[in-house]
């Protein structure tokens, strides 16, 4: 396996131009090829996104146990011990509520009559939460170049953010980055650029304000055409002001440059908080408008259940799940997929 990318590289800009020489191509059909290679990715990656969350089906395996030797008699019983595994993966109590009560009812109607209609039943009760909330999960990259992707969120997402750009790279891009204000990362970068082969744009000056290099890195992509533009914002506590309102002047440098821009406004959080990554998904929602999200760390974590309760108290979907620390490792989210994974 490829070894990981440096994990302290922060706020980044980055430049993606297609490889082939036709750079007027229509764009359509690009980002169109590009959606459908990053979806059959994640179709084809199953094992990957199996052995990621391990921990999580673990916690859920008492299901199965309790759902073996079911009989009508135990459905109480069976499903407040149910109910218990849920809330302990971090499904959360509405979630977990709903689910439970809903197959309460099917079974005392008599629509559930086995363990394993149960569980199937289950199996589609949070599937359905998934799709119907967050059902566009692929990038959203409209159709015209350069499409510009934000990067988000408390945590430092630099190394995510590069995971990203190698995602992208590997369906066919050529990626160029730049550091925002810190002089420290160049020589990341330098590393970083060399295992992709990238080109590297760095801030012209110490110090830049995020806003003054996305939008230079904006401005680069338009002028030499460019088909994606990945600026990176993270490190950002969403309970300091100040720092928030440098988001919003990010945003606003992007839609000077490009009218529309960003297409998509990505959030990382760490999957290894659980439910208390809620509170820092609403204030960046409401600060600049979260259009998806980006969830780490959840290989280390047996609380896989707040992918679903994310989706469901914000409405947003989930694009891209982190499952290990190889280049490999951020996988597109599949809600099929997932459910099977934490549900074996």
């Amino acid at each position: 396996m490829a070894s990981p990318l440096p994990s302290s590289l922060h706020r980044l800009s980055l430049l993606f131009k297609p490889s082939s020489p036709q750079n007027h191509r229509l764009l359509t059909g690009f980002f169109t090829r590009l959606g459908r290679l990053i979806k059959e990715k994640a179709k084809s990656d199953v094992g990957k996104l199996f052995s990621g969350f391990s921990k999580t089906r673990d916690n859920l395996a008492v299901i199965d146990e309790l759902l073996l030797y079911w009989n009508l008699a135990d459905t109480d019983r069976v499903l407040d011990e149910l109910e218990e595994a849920l809330l302990v993966s971090d499904f959360g109590p509405k979630i977990t509520t709903k689910i439970v009560e809903s197959l309460r009812e099917d079974t005392v109607a008599g629509k559930l009559k086995s363990g394993s209609e149960i569980k199937e039943a289950l199996k589609k009760s949070v599937l359905d939460l998934l799709t119907t909330k967050g059902s566009k999960t692929e990038l959203q990259l409209g159709y015209r170049k350069p499409a510009v992707v934000m990067i988000v969120g408390v945590n430092g997402g630099g190394k995510t953010t590069s995971l990203l750009a190698y995602r992208l790279k590997k369906e066919g891009a050529k990626m160029a980055a730049g550091d925002t204000f810190r002089a420290a990362a160049c020589d990341q970068l330098e590393i970083c650029a060399e295992r992709m082969g990238c080109e590297i744009v760095v801030a012209e000056k110490e110090k830049a304000k995020a806003a003054s290099v996305i939008s230079q890195a904006v401005k680069r992509g338009k002028e030499q055409g460019y088909d994606i533009v990945l600026c990176d914002t993270s490190g950002r506590l969403h309970t300091n002001y100040s720092l928030m309102e440098e988001l919003i002047a990010c945003k606003k440098a992007v839609s000077k440059v490009i009218p529309g821009a960003p297409n998509e406004i990505l959030q990382v959080l760490d999957g290894t908080m659980g439910l208390n990554m809620l509170p820092q998904a609403r204030e960046f929602n409401e600060i600049v408008g979260i259009t998806g999200l980006i969830l780490t760390k959840l290989d280390g974590s047996a609380r896989g259940g707040c992918v679903v309760s994310v989706v469901n108290e914000l409405g947003i979907p989930v694009k891209f799940v982190g499952v290990g620390e190889g280049v490999e490792d951020l996988q597109p989210f599949d809600a099929e997929a997932f459910v099977n994974a934490i549900f074996s």
